[in-house]
């Protein structure tokens, strides 16, 4: 049986305005940035003698779908929140779809759980939000440093890096199940599927 609500994920590089467009649908949105592994994790993974937060392994995948299943179920369930800049979780909150039939998870790593989610009858769609890779490099960085994730010099390499890489990372989301879509599609999409939903509150 179709659980009472159903989540479009949205996946998409780092910077390629993921969090903007989730807003923008007037759903109900949920960061999966804040299931991240906190920074003592034993099992997180490292490259070149650091922690690698742009691996997926770097994120509690099983906590992510456990909590997308149960709001499914149930409408509302307890969220992490997480403190980039301390690497870890720091309180926990809330989160009530108020009704909504419809709710968008979104995140770098939203891809990895597109199968998961399909195979529990929890998908109402699922993007990955595809920009200029110029444009998604001074977005990401000037959104980075006004919040201070890190230092200045570690956020500019970084972002060199995630721009040589951004081809490989749409390739693995959509090879991972999530349609390639550009921001415009992908809010129609969103509207298409409430029009034909007469449940929505």
């Amino acid at each position: 049986m179709e659980p009472p609500h159903r989540v479009v994920l949205l996946a998409g590089p780092s910077g390629s305005g993921k969090s903007y467009i989730a807003h923008r649908t007037g759903l109900p949105v949920l960061c999966l940035d804040d299931f991240y592994k906190d920074g003592d994790d034993p099992t997180l993974p490292r490259r070149h003698d650091r922690i690698d937060w742009d691996s997926p392994h770097a994120w509690d995948a099983g906590f992510a779908v456990e909590t997308i299943a149960r709001l499914a179920r149930d409408g509302k369930a307890e969220v992490p929140v997480y403190a980039i800049g301390e690497d870890r979780r720091v309180a926990t909150r809330t989160f009530d779809l108020a009704g909504s039939p419809f709710f968008v998870a979104e995140g770098i790593f939203a891809a990895e759980i597109v199968a998961q989610c399909r195979d529990l009858g929890l998908l109402a769609g699922a993007y990955a939000l595809r920009r200029p890779r110029g444009a998604t490099f001074l977005r990401r960085l000037t959104r980075d440093l006004a919040e201070q994730r890190k230092a200045p010099g570690v956020l500019l390499r970084r972002g060199l890096t995630l721009l040589r890489e951004e081809p490989a990372v749409l390739r693995r989301q959509t090879g991972l199940g999530a349609e390639a879509a550009r921001a415009r599609e992908v809010l129609r999409r969103v509207a298409a599927l409430l029009a034909g939903h007469p449940r929505r509150t």
